[in-house]
């Protein structure tokens, strides 16, 4: 397998100076307490928010914890068009809007003076083979930062680099519940690598769920089941039953998604919660038999503006029992869709993707590195998968960093795992609304 290329672009190390005449004009501009924010802004891509810490003024070197501010992802499509001149265009470049006080509810415009705008060009030719620094120092910036004047002006220091950071990219050709192939996206001809099987076991709840299945597949160890999930009967108000089988072209089996826990509405709702969510086991081969690899905890968030599919996902250590790392947690819009990602240590904005962090008690020394079956942790980037909104027909796209795949299981795996998720947005749809036609059917023509 070939990955395609991308970069990582980083903005990390941030940290403010202010001269005494700005400490003592403004309590908000000496953000001892309050640290002062910036929003970062890429063309084509939505802004992100990160918070300045103050050093003080006689400090000369710069602390050694040093934080990872924002991230931006960029593949070669995306290159092309932020280099893409025009006579309304200029050259490519990161702008930073620096503002006094902290951010709040209003994005941060209305709760912060402007203090400045740093402008970082960037010449992003060659930095899908090797590493670039755009900027590491400090600027002068805000009244002052004039020629002759830069001891009066507020000192900015910010790191600015890219870094070569190729994935494999998977695409679902169909539906995951339509039994899919699944292809490789290397240049301008998909290559299949993989097969999906969908199935789905008559169960008493759901009355309305129909199997698109080849013929049966092995069921996933009644152990497991034991161990990670568990066979409520709620009759009308709960999904379960559910699986996805990733083949190889051979034909063998490579990953599974099944359901262990079934989507329960919860009493007096039409809504899976929080609080008792559905959930999945996401399965590799190993000894003749299935072997958990991660879990993947589902539900409903609550109306308004944040209403969509609730995740989480943490990676299962070897040998445990119920004993996991949360790896990704967060959710996504259920009427716009979105993205379902894990990211290692940084995770800028506190959305939760890339918290890494113990649970069941399993020992934080695990991550999907090189192998899905754990290793050393390692920082950046580890998979993204699109996932339509309900209503919507989802062929998901699956990327997945060339670090943490040595082999056709380990990408099979986060395939089974997208998989999984997209089939989550389905699984947690208000019970008082009809499923997709893709997983209804009358209970007449069940058998």
């Amino acid at each position: 397998m070939d990955p395609c290329p991308f970069i990582r672009l980083t903005i990390s190390n941030l940290a403010l100076k202010l001269p005494l005449a700005a400490k003592s004009s403004s309590s908000a501009v000496h953000p001892s307490s309050s640290p002062c924010f910036c929003k970062i802004k890429l063309k084509n891509f939505p802004p992100q928010t990160a918070a300045i810490p103050y050093i003080p003024l006689e400090t000369t070197q710069f602390p050694e914890i040093q934080t990872l501010a924002a991230t931006f992802h960029l593949s070669s499509s995306d290159i092309k068009r932020l280099a893409s001149r025009s006579i309304f265009a200029s050259k490519p470049s990161l702008k930073i809007f620096i503002y006094t006080g902290s951010a709040g509810a209003a994005c941060g415009v209305n709760s912060g003076g402007l203090l400045a705008e740093v402008s970082v060009p960037l010449d992003l030719a060659g930095t899908q083979s090797k590493p670039c620094v755009f900027h590491d120092g400090w600027i002068a910036v805000g009244k002052g930062a004039g020629a002759g004047k830069a001891s009066s002006a507020a000192q900015f220091h910010l790191n600015v680099k890219a870094e070569p950071d190729p994935r494999f990219v998977f695409q679902f050709d169909g539906e995951p519940e339509c039994s899919p192939q699944v292809v490789q996206i290397q240049g301008s001809i998909p290559q299949p690598v993989f097969t999906c099987k969908f199935s789905c076991r008559n169960t008493t709840g759901d009355r309305t769920i129909r199997s698109r299945s080849l013929p049966t597949e092995t069921s996933v160890p009644r152990s497991w089941l034991n161990s990670f999930g568990s066979e409520r009967e709620r009759p009308n108000k709960e999904r379960k039953g559910w699986s996805i089988t990733v083949h190889d072209l051979s034909g063998s089996p490579v990953a599974m998604a099944s359901i262990v826990t079934p989507f329960v509405a919860s009493p007096g709702t039409d809504r899976v919660s929080r609080s008792n969510p559905g959930s999945w086991l996401i399965l590799r081969p190993g000894d003749g038999t299935w072997k958990p690899w991660g879990r993947l905890e589902a539900w409903r968030e609550r109306g308004g503006a944040t209403d969509g599919l609730g995740y989480r996902f943490e990676l299962i250590l070897d040998g445990s029992s119920g004993a996991g790392i949360v790896l990704a947690e967060s959710s996504i819009s259920s009427h716009r869709g979105g993205k379902f990602s894990i990211e290692l240590g940084s995770s800028p904005t506190g959305s939760g993707v890339g918290r890494t962090r113990s649970r069941g008690g399993g020992s934080g020394g695990a991550s999907p590195a090189n192998s899905p079956r754990g290793g050393s942790v390692q920082k950046g980037f580890v998979m993204a998968a699109s996932v339509e909104g309900e209503g919507k027909c989802s062929k998901p796209c699956v990327e997945v960093s060339v670090q943490h795949v040595s082999c056709m299981e380990d990408a099979a795996a986060y395939v089974a795992l997208s998989a999984a998720v997209d089939l989550s947005m389905d699984a947690c749809r208000l019970f008082n609304q009809r499923m997709r036609k893709e997983l209804s059917h009358h209970s007449e023509s069940l058998g």
